[in-house]
């Protein structure tokens, strides 16, 4: 059965499914149940992505020490990837966490460095919980980097590749640090899936995530997840969460959120521009001269509608919020100014500065 959305009810879905309807979650483990990945990156130009993913979702009740309960004392999430998980997705993610699963070059880097991946495993069994910095590099072969992100010490990346072969994990971390354990030790014990009953059940809670994506998009992951649906005025072909569209008829209405331009909602841009018409392009890496919005512009989500972004730096040594600019992408109402003004004093108290530059 295909399932037939007006626009309207499709930018509704994705909206309630990202959790940026006007029914707020209650913590962070709910959070993080149904995004299933909380990205994390230390760009702290307001605040770091995983706390104010968290926030715009929340709101002013968010404290960052409760994701770290939830992460390194609870053990209800655990680091992967860049990215905060529930432990629910665990076994949806084990069969491929093994080192034949990984890329073949990579796979060819790990066996020309055996002694070094012997090194690590024994060294972290013997020794406990260490950060990069406690393990010597003893590789025979260095990975080149060809984007630079990597330095000339060889252990941070052969950890990242064990962490996705599934042999070591990320058991806290000590400001930005990573400390690293075997995974063994850190992630529960669970039910083993078979390599193709992971895999659907994975792609059944990213759609569950999403709401609404285009069928087999490599953005998604969802493949044929759902039920086929069409949305009024596009040519795409979707998949639907069928539990979203029953919920459509008790939908609590829009909101005004603030979100990090590393925020889920924003991922996907071919589906960003398809259902809300908002092409969203971070200047981050575009020359000072050439930002039309800002360095790390925060877009502005008015009920279903992008409205506006913000240019805004929290400068927490005189304890301030500074606004550049609130850039309005279509005509505001002036109840929609207000709304926008408080949150932005909203995100200001969470971070406990002072507004400076809103009119």
């Amino acid at each position: 059965m295909t399932v037939h959305l007006s626009a309207e009810d499709a930018r509704r879905i994705a909206l309630r499914a990202q959790l940026l309807d006007a029914q707020r979650p209650g913590d962070v483990v709910e959070v993080a149940e149904q995004l299933t990945a909380i990205k994390i990156d230390p760009t702290k130009v307001i605040a770091p992505a995983e706390h104010t993913i968290l926030f715009s979702r929340i709101g002013w009740s968010y404290e960052p020490a409760q994701l770290r309960k939830a992460t390194e004392m609870d053990r209800l999430l655990f680091e992967f990837d860049g990215a905060f998980r529930p432990v629910s997705v665990l076994p949806m993610m084990k069969p491929q966490m093994r080192i034949d699963k990984l890329h073949a070059s990579t796979r060819a880097w790990v066996e020309a460095n055996a002694a070094f991946h012997r090194d690590i495993i024994a060294r972290l069994a013997a020794e406990g919980p260490l950060p990069a910095a406690g393990i010597p590099d003893t590789a025979a072969v260095a990975h080149r980097s060809e984007s630079g992100w990597y330095g000339p010490n060889q252990v941070p990346r052969m950890l990242e590749v064990l962490q996705r072969a599934g042999e070591v994990a990320v058991v806290r971390r000590e400001g930005r640090t990573k400390v690293w354990d075997l995974a063994e030790r850190v992630y529960p014990q669970q039910t083993e899936l078979t390599e193709a009953d992971a895999a659907s059940a994975l792609a059944e809670r990213r759609l569950r995530a999403l709401g609404i994506a285009r069928a087999k998009s490599r953005w998604s992951g969802v493949g044929v997840a759902g039920e086929e649906a069409t949305v009024a005025g596009s040519s795409w072909k979707f998949r639907v969460d069928p539990e979203a569209v029953t919920a459509l008829d008790t939908d609590p209405g829009g909101r005004v959120a603030i979100l990090n331009p590393y925020d889920g909602m924003l991922f996907d841009r071919p589906r960003l521009q398809e259902l809300f018409g908002f092409s969203y392009v971070l200047e981050q890496f575009k020359p000072k001269a050439e930002r039309r919005y800002g360095y790390f512009a925060h877009p502005i989500l008015i009920g279903d509608r992008f409205a506006g972004l913000l240019d805004a730096e929290h400068r927490a040594a005189d304890g301030t919020l500074v606004v550049t600019a609130v850039h309005e992408l279509d005509a505001w109402e002036p109840e929609e100014h207000d709304m926008v003004r408080h949150e932005i004093s909203e995100l200001a108290d969470w971070l406990g500065a002072e507004v400076r530059g809103l009119e």
